[in-house]
């Protein structure tokens, strides 16, 4: 009688053939045409100045001056979602994470914004646009590399969040303070304040760094042109990389606009949001030829 050679696969084994079978499919989805990309050389990035950020601003401006309350609408979704995020960091005691939660928050920016990239780019070509329009980002050719860069954010973000909640708990300890001015006063007047301030500003400044490289032009591009995920990737790379100082420069003052627009309560990135967000769309035109 032959003998059986059946192989049961074990747990771990099980596992692992469902996860590659899951990325398998996923990576389909991002991707459901691979020969629409197959050889597609990456785009020519230009050289930028200072004065193009002033005018991509001043365009941005222009933007919701044109648009107004349709503009602002979408911009609402920025501070709700701020204070959701802070609701729930006060809710759960957790309040060594509102840093984490309210600095990290804007490497998603790029992905609230991608309603205003689609708004800017139907306003550029004539169109008549209400914020109706934002909703059709949905129907573009690219909206899988679209998610699968909004995905890429998505993991930043929460690698940030891991790293942050470790320093925290690193330097204050597990326990979070019953009361608010007591986290704040070993937050800033403990001798581990210096090491948690500077380590959580230096480990935050890197994440934000790569989100920032990874986004400031491939969504933009996505929209205007279907690339695919990894082309828009390496084009939003390359174009940080020609032009260092002033993406830094860039990085600096969307930073600055959104603790600005924070200060009261959020409610200054209802203007603050739009206005980045089409001067992001103008930017990128500047950028990539």
């Amino acid at each position: 009688m032959a003998s059986q050679h059946n192989h049961v696969e074990n747990p771990f084994e099980y596992a692992a053939e469902k996860v590659s079978w899951a990325v398998r499919d996923f990576s389909r989805f991002l991707i459901p045409h691979p020969e629409r990309h197959a050889g597609q050389a990456v785009p020519q990035v230009r050289r930028i100045g200072v004065a193009d950020l002033r005018d991509a601003l001043k365009k941005g401006a222009e933007g919701v001056g044109a648009l107004r309350d349709d503009v602002l609408f979408i911009g609402l979704i920025y501070p709700i979602a701020g204070v959701v995020l802070a609701a729930a960091a006060f809710n759960y005691n957790l309040l060594m994470m509102l840093f984490p939660l309210a600095s990290g928050f804007a490497i998603l920016g790029p992905v609230a914004a991608t309603g205003l990239y689609e708004m800017s780019r139907r306003r550029e070509q004539g169109e008549h646009v209400n914020w109706l329009d934002a909703m059709k980002v949905f129907g573009s050719s690219a909206i899988g590399s679209i998610i699968g860069v909004g995905l890429l954010l998505l993991a930043i973000f929460g690698a940030w969040l891991t790293v942050a909640y470790q320093i925290g708990v690193a330097t204050l300890g597990v326990e979070t303070p019953p009361t608010l001015r007591m986290f704040l006063e070993r937050v800033f007047l403990s001798e581990a304040s210096p090491t948690l301030i500077a380590g959580g500003i230096g480990v935050g400044f890197l994440f934000a760094a790569l989100a920032f490289a990874v986004s400031v032009v491939s969504i933009p591009l996505l929209l205007d042109r279907d690339v695919g995920l990894w082309v828009a990737i390496k084009t939003s790379v390359k174009a940080v990389t020609a032009n260092l100082g002033v993406m830094a420069l860039w990085a600096m003052i969307i930073a600055g606009a959104l603790v600005l627009g924070s200060i009261p309560a959020l409610v200054g990135l209802i203007v603050v949001v739009p206005i980045l967000g089409h001067a992001s769309w103008h930017l990128y035109k500047k950028v990539v030829a």
